[in-house]
């Protein structure tokens, strides 16, 4: 079994450590056992598996390690936070003294070090936790660079450096591993994206946010993305879903209730029936997909937005006129209901994978 990513050697590893806790307790309830020929030779493969699971990919072989890599990658992330702030202030403290041609240098080369920096250490160091350090540095070193360099040569504001930013954050992202860098260019991106639909609409780029179909491609590409082999960089693809499904289900559920700034030229009431009954079949598909696919990200995603659908319309219809006892017990046999089709829907997936195995 090749394993491609160090997500893959840790679900094996986890494999391993389940595998011999359940072999224990059918031991331990004299179903099966292994005489200690067969236990020795397990065992020796089990730990020669494991050794080189750790040199390969530094994985967690068991809960402390786990432990101890959780606190380090918190470490790691408020280090970066520390020294990206540090940055910008020595910034703003000597940039002044500094002439044109030495600040434009030096706008040019940090971001460039910190590049090369990252991908350095990202290839010698297989933890990754010192890379996506200088990774998010060099990202705030990029991003402080580029405003100044708008200040320095009074360059009009332009929608194009949230592109420059999302290129940047993605070869970080990409070359450390990074799910914090991935969600900023993703970020970047989907500013980019959708300040040009709105300039395409007719308005001007730092309004995009004000007609939030502006962010309906940026969606639809961003869940494309997941398509492409992703199965070396652990978690990127649920990044892309997420983000995806934010993007798109959250204009929607704005304009199901304010319709009036949405770019349909209709009445009002129209545009928010036209959404609320999008809201309700695009979370339900996804719920769908998701099941289908085993995204779970995706089901969740889908299951939380077309509750809020749900809930958001139990309110217009009823909150104004019915008791409240009596609302809020609405709401609790809706849930009460909800939880019984996805039990159904629970048993219905297990029982086709059970036809499947057979």
């Amino acid at each position: 079994m090749q394993l491609k990513s160090k997500a893959d050697a840790q679900r094996r590893t986890d494999q391993i450590v389940f595998f011999q806790d359940e072999l224990e307790i059918i031991e331990q309830e004299n179903i099966f056992s292994l005489n200690d020929i067969q236990r020795s030779a397990l065992a020796k493969y089990h730990a020669n598996l494991i050794k080189t699971l750790s040199r390969e990919f530094d994985i967690d072989s068991n809960k402390r390690e786990k432990q101890l890599s959780l606190g380090m990658k918190i470490t790691s992330f408020l280090g970066a936070l520390g020294l990206a702030a540090s940055v910008f202030f020595l910034f703003y403290q000597f940039w002044g003294r500094f002439s044109t041609f030495t600040q434009a240098v030096t706008l040019i080369t940090a971001p460039l070090i910190g590049l090369a920096a990252t991908m350095y250490a990202s290839h010698k160091e297989k933890t990754g936790y010192f890379s996506k350090l200088l990774g998010l540095i060099s990202f705030a070193c990029f991003v402080l660079n580029l405003s100044m360099f708008g200040q320095i040569f009074n360059i009009i504001p332009s929608a194009n450096a949230f592109l420059v930013w999302a290129v940047f954050a993605f070869l970080l992202a990409y070359a450390s591993d990074a799910r914090l860098l991935l969600a900023a260019g993703i970020i970047c991106i989907s500013a980019f994206l959708s300040a040009k639909t709105g300039t395409w609409s007719g308005c001007y780029w730092i309004n995009f946010g004000e007609r939030p179909e502006n962010f309906f491609p940026a969606a639809f590409i961003l869940f494309m993305v997941p398509y492409f082999p992703h199965n070396k960089f652990s978690g990127f693809a649920v990044i892309y879903h997420v983000f995806a499904m934010l993007l798109f289900f959250i204009p929607v559920l704005i304009l199901s209730n304010w319709g009036m700034i949405s770019y349909l030229d209709i009445s009002q009431d129209s545009i928010e029936i036209i959404y609320q009954i999008a809201g309700f079949i695009f979370s339900a598909t996804a719920i769908w997909v998701g099941i289908r696919k085993s995204w779970p990200e995706v089901v969740n995603t889908g299951n939380v937005f077309f509750t809020i659908f749900l809930y958001t319309k139990f309110y217009d219809w009823w909150w104004g006129w019915m008791p409240k006892y009596l609302f809020f017990l609405v709401i609790g046999l809706t849930a009460i209901l909800m939880l019984l089709i996805f039990k159904r829907l629970r048993k219905s997936v297990i029982r086709n994978g059970q036809e499947v195995s057979a």
